[in-house]
């Protein structure tokens, strides 16, 4: 304000001075362009002060981020992710070692493997022991989620179903490998909980009015669709105990939990059971209005001894009339579970393990193989050889990853996620989806928040794994070029509790979002 009254003054008396030449002329061109010079000083002091009354100037809008760089705002990790382009520029191998190197250091003991690749050409990018066999951990579900997607397709669904008893006033609940059962309604926009017991305690109450049953009406289950021990030998007591798997049957609720909030803790010992009394609670209340009693006790379906016939109740063939020449139970109820598609993309963003061995159970059944660990291990090697996607020497001993006998190199992990990327099948891309995000979704909704990762959040796309000494990220991110690049790092042999190394995972995976590597 002082520098611009004291213009006005010079202003003023440079007038007055012209004024002053009214009777005469007396040199009026000094006085003018006094003036003039003045007047070009005061209006650049003016800009100065206005802005303590207009407040700053408002600063130039950023340039959109590439759209593969947009942070996502839903669970889709690359919604319509498009096959690779080839226009993109590959990062020069050189490059791309000296991002890394310094990065997967491990941090107290053990030891880092890794495979970057081209996923459009499968140009090996860096290479560090990528053929060593290795332990895996959770990794060991993008093997079983290919095996699955292959022979099951990702719209098959599992069924479970309610059919008349082997004897008057009872009903079989029979598990169809849905373990994401919920107690209430049928939820058919979630994956957890898509099929409910009440839904099918319903039906079944419809059903048998219908039928006009009267009495007292007794709750079977059939649980024989999977064989072999229901606990994996090869997986630590501890484990067990912590929660990290129960012991695993053809229907469950919650993927045998007691509240599918609460991830860790104790779990159901029996879950068919556990599901079974559900359903009878389910029938007891929706039958009462209509006077349907229901036995307290819940008991399994007799099963046939070796080389008889199988029990009635475990059909899955729909019912005809009675009196058509078949012996085929009348079906009183049926829910349909999930997509395969959804329960992969599930079991890869929450890396739930018992999802995991179910599936692997269905794909061995569906693949002719025993609906045991030991089919559940040979049909998920099976399904990586016919695609050209096992490696030598690979040894599975589950499909979920939490035994410490897996060994499998980070190269097959690499070309797994390649072969997911790349649109050559169709149905593999349904696990897109799964992938977690960095810094938003799934396991991996809570990393990638400080300094040195932070520019992963949002862009890398990855499947985890953890167990005591081993740490392990395979996944996809596209490069600051454009490139689409898929990776694998697996760490084995590390110290526990050493926080350093899974920040040297998300270090290197967050390298290669942000490399042009040129």
């Amino acid at each position: 304000m002082t520098k611009t009254r004291s213009t006005d003054q010079w202003l003023g008396r440079a007038r007055q001075a012209a004024g002053n030449g009214s009777g005469g002329v007396r040199r009026p061109w000094p006085l003018v362009l006094l003036a003039a010079l003045l007047v070009a000083l005061a209006v650049p002091a003016a800009l100065l002060v206005a802005p303590g009354f207009l407040g700053p100037e408002p600063p130039a809008p950023a340039p959109p981020a590439p759209a593969w760089q947009q942070v996502p705002t839903a669970l889709s990790p690359v919604p319509g992710l498009a096959p690779p382009d080839g226009s993109a520029p590959v990062p020069l191998p050189s490059a791309v070692s000296a991002q890394l190197e310094p990065l997967l250091t491990a941090d107290g003991g053990g030891t880092f493997t890794a495979v970057v690749q081209d996923a459009l050409t499968g140009q090996v990018l860096f290479d560090r022991g990528g053929s060593e066999g290795r332990v895996p951990a959770s990794n060991m579900k993008l093997l079983a989620a290919v095996a699955a997607l292959r022979v099951l397709g990702p719209e098959h669904t599992f069924a479970t179903r309610v059919v008349a008893g082997p004897a008057p006033g009872q009903v079989v609940l029979v598990g169809g490998g849905d373990v994401l059962l919920g107690p209430g309604g049928s939820k058919k926009d979630e994956v957890m909980g898509h099929a409910g017991l009440a839904t099918l305690a319903a039906q079944a109450v419809e059903a048998l009015q219908t039928g006009g049953a009267t009495g007292e009406i007794k709750v079977l289950v059939d649980d024989s669709l999977f064989s072999g021990p229901a606990l994996n030998p090869a997986w630590e007591p501890g484990d067990v105990a912590a929660g990290e798997v129960a012991p695993l049957y053809p229907l469950a609720l919650n993927s045998a939990r007691y509240d599918p909030a609460v991830t860790s803790g104790p779990r159901p010992q029996d879950a068919a059971m556990t599901a079974a009394e559900e359903f009878a609670a389910g029938l007891r209340a929706a039958g009462a209005a209509a006077g349907l009693t229901v036995a307290a006790a819940v008991e399994r379906l007799p099963q046939p001894a070796a080389g008889t016939s199988a029990a009635p109740a475990r059909t899955t063939t729909p019912a005809r009339p009675e009196g058509e020449g078949t012996s085929q139970p009348v079906v009183l109820g049926e829910v349909q579970s999930a997509t395969v598609a959804e329960q992969v993309n599930l079991m890869l963003q929450d890396s739930d393990n018992y999802l995991a061995e179910a599936l692997g159970r269905l794909t061995a059944l569906a693949d002719g193989l025993p609906g045991s660990y030991d089919g559940a291990t040979a049909a998920v090697g099976a399904q990586l050889a016919a695609a050209g996607l096992a490696a030598e020497g690979m040894k599975l001993v589950d499909v979920c990853g939490l035994a410490m006998g897996n060994q499998v190199p980070a190269r097959q992990f690499s070309e797994v996620v390649r072969a997911i990327t790349s649109g050559t099948d169709t149905r593999l891309r349904s696990a897109l989806d799964g992938f977690p995000v960095a810094g938003l979704s799934g396991t991996l909704d809570t990393r990638y928040g400080d300094a040195a990762t932070a520019r992963g959040a949002g862009l890398v796309r990855a499947k985890t794994g953890t167990l005591n000494t081993v740490l392990a990220l395979s996944g996809y991110v596209v490069d600051a070029d454009g490139r689409l690049l898929a990776f694998s790092f697996i760490g084995n042999g590390l110290t526990p509790g050493a926080a350093g190394n899974k920040e040297a995972l998300d270090r290197a995976a967050t390298a290669l979002a942000a490399c042009g590597c040129r």
